[in-house]
């Protein structure tokens, strides 16, 4: 019994030192990795490349619905039904060609009705101007039996009234005519507008009514909406373009477009129009989101009527490469992206975008890396960047004022990129242009040539300081052209 408790205690003894010895070596291969030890003299493996010349073109990007760029909404001036309807969705129509018919009996009625009332007037306005020549003809014989003292002045006066009130309501009745004649010409327009015609050339692109239906007129209410018509061989795609981005397009900049139903076919495109005012989503939320409508004109290769105005002169083949073979069917409501080149700059020295991060030069500062000046400070070997900036400030005479001026608490954010020379990291500040999806251009800072660090990514946007030890990573190195290893 004593024999088999000492072999379970060897046997926990044994386990336990086995786990020990596993911990120790997952320490020691963390320790390792980290560079926790030994940092100081370890160079950081990065990824880097030679800062060269090239093109840029900056690029907004937006999603928007396909439309075309002249649609007319046709609804009824009357109401009443529909008795006649010769078209369907998707027909091509000439301006002018009958596009339905509303009953019009009852307009017909106030025609014949508004015509009684026109011969009605005219017929009065006989009879008073035959008072009128009555009253005329007795105030002349008046005029003259009072002239010879025949008769009194009283009665000449009432002749001559009668007179004047025959005329009064003569004019009476001849406005009476031109009333009614108007009322005739209000219902013979009320009566032509059953029939409903093509404003313009063009396809029913929507159809919303029936052979029976009953319509309600604009005369009073929004109207019933019938059909539309649209030019289908003039599209554009109106897109929502952030308060943030639309500041950098313009009328005229070219696009490349891409619309879901063809997949793998990018089209022309132009800018031809931008709101001036914002369509705001989620108002007063967090969720608050400013977009500006742009609309951009497809020049390629549906438009074919565009290309005789010039309008496809402005797109330029460089920054759209690709064509299109065979011409689209564009329908309204299809979704599309595009992507717009508001500015190219042609021999531009750019970098790539993950080269470009941002350090806070006071807490760099503060850790003893650079100076005020904004340089770096050498380090020695396993030594602190404290413990250097210390020694340093002691050997230096007690007047420097720039070493004794106090570091700022705020944030000092500003761009910067890391060049590496001679096997060392350096940080250099730098002012940034335009950027594409891939590389950023450089105003000033770096120049054509330098090898600048892109990665990794940790390193270039928080771990890598000024001074620090670095080395082109193998893999990369390895797949470097013209390496022969």
């Amino acid at each position: 019994m004593a024999t088999k408790k000492k072999k379970n205690a060897t046997k926990r003894i044994f386990i336990l030192i086995l786990v020990l010895l596993v911990l120790i070596v997952i320490v020691a291969v963390v320790i390792s990795a980290t560079g926790i030890l030994g940092s100081g003299d370890r160079a950081t493996e990065v990824e880097i490349e030679t800062v060269g010349i090239r093109s840029v073109t900056q690029i907004v990007t937006a999603s928007g619905k396909m439309q075309p760029e002249i649609e007319v909404k046709i609804s009824p001036d009357v109401p009443g039904e529909i008795i006649l309807l010769p078209v369907k969705e998707g027909d091509a129509v000439r301006q002018g060609q009958l596009l339905a018919r509303i009953k019009p009996d009852f307009y017909q009625a106030q025609v014949e009705q508004a015509d009684a009332s026109v011969l009605q007037s005219k017929a009065n306005e006989a009879s008073l101007r035959a008072d009128y020549l009555n009253a005329e003809l007795e105030e002349n014989r008046q005029k003259a039996l009072f002239e010879i003292n025949a008769i009194s002045e009283r009665d000449y006066q009432l002749a001559a009234t009668r007179l004047a009130t025959s005329k009064a309501t003569l004019e009476a009745a001849q406005y009476s005519v031109r009333i009614a004649e108007a009322r005739l010409r209000e219902a013979e327009e009320q009566l032509s507008k059953t029939n409903i015609y093509a404003p313009m050339d063009g396809t029913v692109s929507i159809l919303n009514v029936e052979l029976g239906e009953r319509v309600v007129g604009t005369s009073q209410f929004a109207g019933t909406e019938m059909m539309r018509v649209a030019r289908l061989n003039r599209m554009e795609l109106e897109v929502d373009v952030n308060e943030n981005d639309v500041v950098n397009v313009s009328v005229g900049d070219t696009a490349a477009v891409e619309i879901d139903a063809y997949p793998d076919r990018t089209f022309r495109g132009v800018v031809t129009e931008i709101a001036n005012s914002a369509r705001v989503l989620g108002m007063g939320t967090q969720e608050q989101v400013t977009n500006f409508p742009v609309k951009i004109r497809m020049v390629d290769p549906h438009n074919v009527a565009m290309e005789s105005s010039g309008a496809a002169d402005v797109v330029s083949n460089t920054e759209v490469p690709i064509e299109s073979s065979e011409t689209p069917n564009f329908r309204p409501g299809m979704s599309g992206t595009v992507d717009v080149f508001t500015q190219t700059i042609d021999r531009a020295i750019a970098v790539p975008i993950q080269a470009v991060t941002v350090r806070d030069f006071n807490q760099l500062r503060k850790d003893g890396v650079i100076d005020s000046e904004g340089n770096a400070i050498e380090n020695e070997p396993g030594r602190k960047a404290s413990e250097s900036t210390k020694s340093d400030g002691d050997s230096e005479s007690d007047g420097d004022s720039e070493r004794d001026e106090p570091v700022k608490d705020e944030e000092d954010l500003r761009r910067v990129v890391f060049l590496m020379i001679d096997g060392k990291a350096r940080m250099v500040e730098v002012e940034t242009g335009i950027s594409d999806d891939t590389h950023v251009v450089i105003l000033s800072g770096v120049s054509e040539g330098e090898t600048v660090i892109i990665g990794p990514y940790r390193a270039v946007s928080r771990t890598l300081k000024p001074s620090n030890l670095v080395e082109e990573r193998k893999e990369q190195k390895r797949n470097r052209p013209g390496d022969d290893s």
